[in-house]
Parts: C-alpha cells; sequence; structure tokens
C-alpha cells in the first residue's frame, strides 16, 4: 500500500484505492496456490471489527442479497426501482452496492439510484482508511494483517458501502455478490430480509470449481434462515443443491417462473428477452422486502402469478442499467448498442438482442470486442452463432484493449493492474481474436487498435448509416462511455 498522500481530494482517493488492486504477478500466484476461500470470511468480520462494525450492525440495512452468474446487476436494478416507488417502506434511502462500475468507481455505491458525489466518496474513503490505519488484529489469530495491511480493492469497497449506507442512515440496502457468495465479503451480513440467485453457469471456475453444482453451492451460500430462498429455473443438478442449501439453512426454496410470471406482459425499462428471468426476481425481492416492512403494503399479493400493483409495474418499466442492453445514439447516422456480457450464456443473449434491433439498411454494422482475460475466442464465436447466418454479419469487426486512450494511458477510475501488461502491449489477445474471426467469418474486414479511444474514431470516421455492437467485458463498455464524456480535467 503506497503512503497516504497528504492532500484529501478525491483523485488522491481513487489513487490509494487503485493501489489496493492485486497485480497481474500476485493473481497468479495466488491462483497456482489455490483459493484461500476458508479465511475469506473470518478476514471480512475482522476487517468489519477495525472499521468501528459487527456483522449484527449491518441488519440495520435490511439488506436483499442477489447472486448467481449472469443478471445480477440487472435484477438489483430492478429491484431498486420497484422500492423507490415506496419511499415510506424504505424510509426514502435505498442503498444499492454493485459491480464493477462502468465509468466511475462511484457507481457501485449508490443511495436512491444515484452514485454518491465525489465530496461523500472522499470524506468517507479517508475516514475507513484512518479507521483501518490507527487499528490493530491479533496477529497470534490473523498472521496475515501485519501493520499497514489493507484489505484488497473489493472488500475495502465493500467495507466502504456499510460506512457510508450506516453513516447516511440507508433503510434498505441491495447488495450485489462480487463472485460466487459462500465466501463472497458482503455475506458477512447475519440476516438479511431476501436472497435470490440469478441464472447460474460455468464462471470463475478458478474461484468456484469447474462444475455446475460446485458453482451452485457457492451461490447458495447467501442464503440464511431469516428469509426465503429464491431462485429461477435453473438446470436440474443446480436446483438440487439450492434447494439442498436452502434445507441447510433452515429456510424455505421457492423457485420463480418467469413464464407464468406477469412480468411477461409488461415493456421492461431494460430490453431484452432474458430479462424478463431477472425481472421475475426482482418482483419476488421486492414482495419480500415489503412484506417485512412497516406499515405493510395493502395492495400486495404474494402469489408470484398474481396481477402487480401499478408501482411495480412503473418500476420495471422505467428501470435502467447502463451497458446492459443499452442503446446510444450518436448523431442521425450513428447507433451505438452496449452489452458487457462476458460469459457464454451472458453472451448468447446479447446476440440474440442485437438481432431485434441491428437494422439491414445499415451502410456499417461493426462489432467492437474484447475479453481480456476469459477465452475470448471461444466467446466471439457464441456471438456469432447467437447472432446466426439469417442476419447480415458485420463489415468490420473491430479489437482492441480495454485501455481508454490512444496515449496508452487508462481513465483514473479504469485503472487496471490485474491484467498482464505484456499481453496487454503486444496486443497478444487482439491478434488471437483477429485469427480466430477469419476463420469465423472471413468476408468482414478485422482490425486492431490498442485502445479504446482509436477503435471509436475508427467507427466516426465511416460514413453512411453505422450501428455498432460494442461486447465481450464491462471493462470495454466502461471505458467506451468514458471516451464518448472525454477525459477529466484532472487526467
Amino acid at each position: 500500500m503506497r503512503a497516504m498522500p497528504d492532500k484529501r481530494t478525491y483523485l488522491n482517493a481513487v489513487k490509494a484505492l487503485n493501489s489496493l488492486q492485486s497485480n497481474y504477478a500476485t493473481i497468479q500466484a495466488a491462483q497456482a496456490a489455490g483459493p484461500q476461500l476458508d479465511k475469506a470470511i473470518p478476514h471480512m468480520i475482522e476487517w468489519a471489527r477495525r472499521a468501528g462494525y459487527s456483522p449484527s450492525d449491518l441488519d440495520k440495512l435490511r439488506v436483499i442479497h442477489v447472486t448467481g452468474t449472469k443478471g445480477k446487476g440487472s435484477v438489483c436494478a430492478f429491484v431498486q426501482a420497484i422500492l423507490a416507488q415506496y419511499p415510506a417502506a424504505t424510509g426514502n434511502k435505498t442503498g444499492l452496492y454493485t459491480s464493477p462500475h462502468l465509468k466511475s468507481v462511484r457507481e457501485r455505491i449508490r443511495i436512491n439510484g444515484e452514485p454518491i458525489s465525489k465530496d461523500l466518496f472522499t470524506k468517507y474513503f479517508f475516514e475507513l482508511f484512518d479507521r483501518l490505519s490507527s487499528s490493530t488484529s491479533d496477529l497470534s489469530i490473523f498472521p496475515e494483517f501485519a501493520p499497514g495491511i489493507k484489505p484488497n480493492y473489493f472488500r475495502f469497497l465493500t467495507l466502504l458501502s456499510f460506512h457510508v449506507f450506516l453513516s447516511e442512515g440507508v433503510k434498505c440496502a441491495i447488495y450485489e455478490v462480487g463472485i460466487g457468495g459462500e465466501y463472497d465479503s458482503t455475506n458477512i451480513v447475519p440476516h438479511p430480509v431476501a436472497t435470490g440467485v440469478t441464472s447460474l453457469g460455468i464462471d470463475h471456475t478458478n474461484m468456484l470449481g469447474n462444475t455446475i453444482e460446485e458453482i451452485a453451492w457457492n451461490k447458495g451460500g447467501i442464503y440464511k434462515s431469516s428469509a426465503l430462498a429464491l431462485s429461477v429455473p435453473q438446470s436440474p443438478a443446480a436446483l438440487k443443491v439450492l434447494e439442498d442449501r436452502a434445507r441447510e439453512k433452515n429456510t424455505p426454496f421457492v423457485v420463480l417462473d418467469p413464464n407464468t410470471s406477469p412480468v411477461r406482459s409488461l415493456k421492461l425499462g431494460l430490453p431484452a428477452r432474458f430479462q424478463y428471468i431477472n425481472a421475475t426476481l426482482a418482483v419476488g425481492l421486492a414482495k419480500q422486502f415489503l412484506l417485512k416492512s412497516t406499515p405493510p403494503i395493502p395492495d400486495l399479493n404474494i402469489d408470484p402469478n398474481s396481477p402487480l400493483p401499478e408501482k411495480f409495474i412503473k418500476g420495471l418499466e422505467t428501470a435502467s442499467w447502463p451497458g446492459r442492453c443499452q442503446t446510444v445514439s450518436d448523431g442521425p447516422n450513428l447507433t451505438w448498442f452496449l452489452d458487457g456480457a462476458h460469459t457464454h450464456e451472458s453472451i448468447t443473449e446479447t446476440g440474440l438482442w442485437f438481432k431485434t434491433v441491428v437494422s439491414p439498411k445499415a451502410n456499417h454494422r461493426v462489432l467492437i470486442f474484447n475479453q481480456q482475460k476469459r477465452d475470448a475466442g471461444a466467446l466471439a464465436e457464441t456471438l456469432y452463432n447467437a447472432i446466426g447466418s439469417d442476419t447480415p454479419s458485420f463489415d468490420h469487426v473491430v479489437f482492441c484493449t480495454n485501455v481508454t486512450w490512444a496515449s496508452g494511458q487508462y481513465s483514473a477510475e479504469l485503472t487496471s493492474i490485474n491484467t498482464s501488461a505484456t499481453s496487454v502491449d503486444s496486443l497478444i489477445v487482439q491478434k488471437g481474436l483477429a485469427d480466430a474471426w477469419a476463420k469465423i467469418d472471413p468476408s468482414s474486414q478485422r482490425h486492431i487498435f490498442p485502445s479504446i479511444q482509436e477503435a471509436v474514431e475508427f467507427v466516426k470516421a465511416l460514413d453512411g448509416q453505422t450501428q455498432v455492437l460494442v461486447t465481450g467485458s464491462l471493462h470495454l463498455v466502461g471505458g467506451l462511455l468514458a471516451v464518448f464524456d472525454g477525459p477529466d480535467e484532472e487526467e
């Protein structure tokens, strides 16, 4: 951890936070050694103690806890939009903690749907940093907690969210799990009021296991006796594990069916067919929260197939979540379609969504794609197959890194040290993707750029009506939105 800067500005807070990221070499070594999962929750509880909080303090937040492989953020966005219609039940102060962020780290910690201000982030960041710096751990119990050690990036942000929400008097907090569930840093909340698992797939195998059963076991770790264990339809193997975990936690297991849910008749604020699954789970979670609120909600029917109250409908239809099935118009001839899908399941849905919005009349159809960590070539092929041969192919396929600017710099809040700098600088992934795409669709023109800014400039130089799909990584989508905004004056 670098020395704390004397000047306590927002930019210095971001720089100090970025220094808590694990670098690429550290991550590789940790993966080779195997995850130390048994220490994760005790460590997080100890960090919380040093920050001034016990797990029981977190019950004041009345937490709605959400995990899964795909759709976690969308579910949280739907829940937040529904509960925004019930200010009396939430004390007019709903917190939302999600990850990753697109443009600004403040997006991860929201109150009433809005990222906290730079001033609040700076204030609470340094308060938390000072608490951790001035406290110590018993080294006989926690030998890893040597003086000067701080929690890693995600744990620090989770602690910061607790600190912000408790300090600001939040009465309802929606928490998206980072990875897994059982050992995730958000899972020190002892008595959530609602818990849900979104659609499951194979991802983060180095942490969660290589089978759907192992992954389901980890995800089911958020279930608690204080709340119904909600899920959406899963594979039989995953459902059995989730049901077993719910039984282990002494709580009923309920599967919500999107095919019979009244959300099917709505035009959701997040436009894609798979969002009906996410909206169904969000309705169930919001109902569970409101059923435990004071005073009770008079028009609330717990039956998942009952007609929805008007306030639920308004929330679902007005929900928004940047970077997920997002359309951005850029003048009369240029449209961007953004989705940060990065698993085979989610990128399939992205392809199916794009089929419904792409125009055969466009002069140029462009794909901008990157995935720096997973099997990028296989994901690209999955996307191509999902879009299918009945849809006009891409005229241009652009592969770029997640580096923001043509100068080779990241936007300050998008700095990443957890990928191989050598791989990024030498464009190893991008060259491999171009070779792979040449076999998938040799008719398209393939382009490689070292930064997102250069990819955007290439697209904007095209003449005529242009439609662009940007996918493969939330980091890519976030960097693109940062380029749209232009550099901060501090950058």
